[in-house]
């Protein structure tokens, strides 16, 4: 049996896709505060969920986006929590700049200590990540227990990151974690509440590597 539909796509043209997308998300948006430097991530994020609500709970530290684009032009790398968001990041644009993505959760030693310890990989990632990437963007989409170890390190003394881009999405410690980062006085980007994920997180990167790359 053959179905067929009268509904045609406007245009199958990835550019006026994500124009007219870009186009929607304006008009839609309503009332907002965010700055002239932030809106494009904002718009980034709701572009990759379709969510205006999780947009407009984005919160950004005063000096978030000017340390992503510095972080980035400068080649620093980018720590990324989960395989997820390594793949979705646009690396060619960042090799632009000489910076690339890590990911150490699935590390023989990572794992290994992880087992030894009893505790998360996630964890045991974040210790081994801020000894080898200082200055560089963390971007966590999807561990809650990556983003508190990074927060605790940083309290220490032993984490220096340029940027925390932390979004994680869940229903146990991703709020708390994100309402944590939100206290401290380094540059970040977070949201309120359980909604994240590695799309929206990578969609913050891939936002952040477009203002890099246009100067």
């Amino acid at each position: 049996m053959e179905f067929h539909t009268t509904f045609r796509p406007v245009t199958v043209q990835p550019e006026q896709i994500e124009a007219r997308s870009f186009q929607i998300i304006d008009e839609e948006i309503g009332d907002h505060s965010f700055t002239a430097e932030q809106y494009p991530i904002v718009q980034r994020v709701i572009h990759a969920s379709a969510d205006f609500e999780l947009g407009q709970s984005l919160l950004f530290h005063p000096d978030a986006v000017r340390a992503g684009i510095a972080a980035i032009r400068s080649g620093k790398p980018i720590v990324a929590d989960v395989q997820m968001v390594q793949v979705g990041v646009n690396r060619t644009r960042l090799a632009k700049f000489g910076s690339s993505v890590h990911v150490y959760i699935s590390d023989d030693d990572v794992i290994a200590e992880a087992k030894r310890l009893n505790t998360t990989r996630a964890i045991v990632a974040m210790r081994k990540a801020v000894k080898e990437a200082e200055g560089g963007i963390f971007a966590i989409g999807n561990a809650p227990t990556a983003l508190l170890e990074l927060i605790r390190l940083i309290k220490e003394g032993e984490a220096r990151p340029g940027l925390v881009i932390g979004l994680p999405v869940g229903f146990v410690s991703a709020a708390e974690s994100k309402d944590e980062l939100a206290k401290l006085d380094v540059p970040f980007i977070t949201n309120r509440g359980r909604k994240g994920g590695s799309t929206v997180t990578v969609a913050a990167v891939n936002a952040l590597s477009l203002l890099a790359e246009r100067g």
